[in-house]
């Protein structure tokens, strides 16, 4: 058995590589559910052999080449591989060369396979839970237990829906190819979408006792940080990666010592990264120098916006309602309206935020979304109106399950008691 420290170098390791030896492997097999099998023996084999022999020069190199071996293996057993010897031959010397184990992997393919992985884990075949647990599995190397975690869903939840996910994907064979140019817009949609839903839980919990997941926004940060290595043309790609960047940056402002919500209002904003600032005006500047801003490069805009200004006060609020008006005619979503709203009241006043958010409130899209009552709530106590903010507030919280979020929403309510 490894060391403590050696399996914490282990497990670091396979984090980083696993993603690259699924599919590699996955190229090899043609399915997912057999290539993880194989992925495994190769990091149980590491965790057997490296407290003997050491952590090889390149240890993603001798897992997908220790998998190789064994999956080959297994396609020789099974007599799959008489058909495939003509295609296989040159690769299954090299992925057998056990002397130089690095030989066998060539950077450009390996990275290939990761962005056609990404593909297959995103599938539309596949329901929204189930691509978001298929990509943290294979993509970010967590286990179903730690998938469950994030997600405050049982184990055997997760472990049910990675099981179906690549029974879809084995009965749908799903090609292990990236999508033709004229279906790329929309299976890179399925993609970024995924890997935007990851970074939001993280963000901020839809249920639970916390209020973020910060592991959750890491594993999407970096997610988004190896597509936009493997498709630097796509500039909504770099879009994501500037949003998700810009938006970590505040993530040690937005809770106290307790772990409550701390509003953007409220921020200590000399606790944003910096770091992570610089990195995500860089990914904006890259994005917006590929062509036209698609949605995922607006909401990194008005990420900016705040990133920019030093103080609450120095935000540009109208330019960042004009970014919103934008995002607004290129989604029609309504909760882009209420963010528009927002930035209105901060521009003309909380009077014409209110307004846009009572024509929301009275067309009833948003009715369970609790944003919605706590924006109106907020407008309305900044106007005078007490005892209606009041009602709003418990309204919003009535409709979270986030329970700090519940709870900073009543003590905004418990704040106006007693007012008319």
């Amino acid at each position: 058995m490894a060391a403590p420290d050696l399996s914490a170098t282990i497990a670091a390791v396979w984090r980083i590589e696993s993603a690259r030896v699924l599919g590699s492997l996955t190229r090899l097999l043609r399915d997912v559910g057999l290539a993880e099998d194989f992925a495994q023996d190769a990091l149980i084999a590491a965790l057997e052999q490296w407290p003997r022999s050491g952590v090889p020069d390149n240890p993603g190199a001798w897992l997908t080449t220790t998998a190789h071996h064994r999956a080959l293996d297994h396609l020789r057993r099974q007599r799959m591989l008489d058909r495939k010897h003509r295609l296989l031959g040159e690769a299954a010397e090299v992925a057998m060369d056990e002397r130089t184990p690095e030989a066998s992997v060539e950077q450009g393919a390996i990275d290939d396979d990761v962005l056609r992985l990404m593909f297959v884990a995103c599938h539309p075949a596949l329901p929204a839970e189930a691509r978001s647990a298929l990509t943290l599995r294979l993509l970010g190397g967590l286990t179903t237990a730690e998938i469950a975690h994030a997600f405050l869903v049982p184990e055997p939840t997760i472990a049910q829906r990675i099981v179906r996910a690549k029974k879809t994907l084995r009965e749908a064979q799903v090609a292990f190819e990236l999508p033709a140019r004229e279906d790329l817009p929309e299976r890179l949609g399925s993609v970024l979408e995924v890997i935007y839903l990851l970074f939001n839980e993280g963000y901020t919990a839809t249920a639970g006792a916390q209020w973020m997941r910060p592991a959750l926004c890491e594993e999407a940060l970096r997610l988004g940080r190896i597509l936009a290595e493997l498709s630097p043309q796509q500039p909504e790609v770099h879009g994501l990666t500037a949003l998700m960047e810009l938006q970590a940056s505040r993530i040690g402002a937005r809770v106290n010592g307790a772990g409550d919500p701390i509003l953007l209002t409220d921020q200590i904003r000399v606790r944003w990264d910096q770091l992570l600032i610089r990195r995500g005006l860089a990914a904006l500047a890259r994005g917006e120098a590929l062509g036209a801003r698609g949605p995922y490069l607006l909401q990194a805009a008005i990420a900016a916006c705040h990133a920019r200004a030093a103080t609450l006060e120095q935000t540009d609020w109208t330019a960042m309602a004009a970014l919103y008006q934008e995002l607004f005619a290129l989604t029609g979503s309504p909760v882009v309206e209420l963010n528009r709203a927002v930035a209105v009241s901060m521009c003309q006043g909380p009077a014409a935020g209110l307004a846009i958010a009572d024509r929301l409130a009275a067309q009833g899209a948003l009715h369970s979304y609790h944003l919605l009552p706590s924006v109106r709530a907020d407008l309305l106590e900044k106007l005078g109106r007490a005892g209606e903010a009041r009602r709003e507030w418990q309204h919003a919280a009535s409709l979270t399950h986030n329970e700090r979020e519940q709870r900073l929403l009543c003590e905004r309510a418990d704040r106006l008691r007693g007012e008319p």
